[in-house]
């Protein structure tokens, strides 16, 4: 059974993030349409979330509603913004093991953004 939603963020853009990602992960969770929901942030979007006081309000919308939160850290090292994702309370992690796991599980979709 696919129960497990994994959406892995990369663009840059605000709008794409309003009222996309965090539109639908947020109503996912709401609803209860996926067991598990989970959100990389990579390149960019690490950028973006910190320039954006709206994208971290849906940011702890979205936690609190369960979705767990992975930022990239090589990406975060890149741009010298690690301390800065963990004062959001995001897990910033070597992401590429973590993110192709969930590619190769069976139970888990995939969304790239």
């Amino acid at each position: 059974m696919i129960d497990k939603l994994t959406i892995l963020w990369t663009s840059g853009d605000e709008d794409i993030a309003i009222n996309m990602v965090f539109m639908y992960v947020i109503k996912s969770n709401t609803n209860k349409w996926w067991k598990e929901c989970n959100l990389i942030t990579w390149g960019p979007s690490n950028k973006l979330l910190l320039q954006s006081k709206e994208l971290q309000d849906l940011l702890r919308e979205a936690m609190d509603l369960g979705v767990k939160v992975f930022a990239c850290r090589r990406c975060a090292e890149r741009y010298g913004i690690v301390e800065q994702l963990e004062d959001l309370n995001i897990e910033v992690i070597y992401t590429g093991e973590p993110f192709t796991e969930y590619l190769k599980d069976e139970s888990c979709r995939v969304i790239t953004i």
